[in-house]
């Protein structure tokens, strides 16, 4: 009967201790919500190095974006757009990334800041709120929709 309450009691300090580790954290690795930040970095720094193949891959066929102007744009014209250089960026960083899982569909949000920014010969530069919708196909996600809106400047 001791060895019963012992083992009773490890268990359940052991649970606090997982509980306690595991609230306000960042989320665990390989987690569907690691994978998609990690996804958002990596989809920033495609841009940045103008990984046609990177972005080819976290892109689905149908994805629409939908920049702060109100233009929307499909993977092919983003593809093109990207290797002609008519889109470049010296640096592009994601933070205060939001996942919201809802089975094989999520919804993440953040900011990207945009350095040397230039789309069709103008400055971009600046930070961004964005909305992106993934979907998830034979075991991998990608992106099917995206919205971006410019912070005005304070």
């Amino acid at each position: 009967m001791k060895q019963w309450l012992v083992l009773t009691v490890a268990v359940l300090v052991a649970f606090s201790a997982a509980l306690g580790q595991t609230q306000g954290k960042k989320p665990a690795v390989g987690s569907v919500e690691s994978v998609l930040m990690q996804m958002e970095r990596d989809w920033a720094q495609a841009y940045v190095k103008m990984d046609l193949t990177a972005l080819d891959r976290i892109e689905a066929a149908e994805l629409a974006f939908t920049d702060s102007q109100g233009a929307v744009t499909d993977k092919a014209q983003d593809l093109a757009e990207t290797k002609s250089g008519v889109w470049k960026a010296q640096s592009v960083s994601a933070d205060e990334l939001k996942v919201r899982v809802f089975g094989n569909a999520a919804v993440v949000t953040g900011r990207d800041t945009l350095k040397g920014a230039q789309y069709k010969g103008k400055d971009i530069s600046g930070q961004y709120r964005f909305t992106d919708v993934f979907v998830q196909r034979d075991g991998r996600w990608q992106a099917v929709a995206s919205h971006s809106s410019k912070i005005a400047a304070p």
